[in-house]
């Protein structure tokens, strides 16, 4: 099996715990995108144990700290694609922190409802 998020290069881990690790994205969609993997193969959050889901989203809750003294967005998208039909094309658990900014684009209202385009403005 190769796993792009199995064996992450040290010098990309931004933070660490007991569950996992967050990196920057490689493909980020805005600046400061940032993504908190689990350390243990896992396909999908439904996967995860008690502990494990505590401590990553921990690592959010550190992540969003760390970009707020970096980058001071103004607000944050959470994502978790679960399944090929949910758009997940690494199939190892993986949760999307997205910093936001007024006017990175036009009408951001719906927010995560835009994975469905025509059903995010209602």
């Amino acid at each position: 099996m190769d796993c792009p998020f199995c064996s992450p290069p040290g010098d990309e881990v931004v933070i660490s715990n007991h569950a996992g690790y967050v990196r920057r994205d490689r493909y980020p969609v805005n600046h400061g995108h940032m993504l908190v993997i689990p350390h243990r193969h896992i396909g999908g959050y439904f996967q995860c144990d008690e502990k494990e889901r505590e401590g990553l989203w921990k690592l959010v809750e550190e992540a969003k700290g760390l970009l707020d003294d970096e980058i001071s967005p103004d607000g944050y998208n959470i994502g978790i694609n679960i399944g090929a039909a949910a758009g997940q094309t690494v199939m190892h658990l993986h949760i999307h922190l997205i910093p936001r900014h007024h006017g990175d684009m036009d009408d951001p209202r719906g927010g995560v409802r835009g994975v469905i385009p025509d059903k995010r403005i209602y």
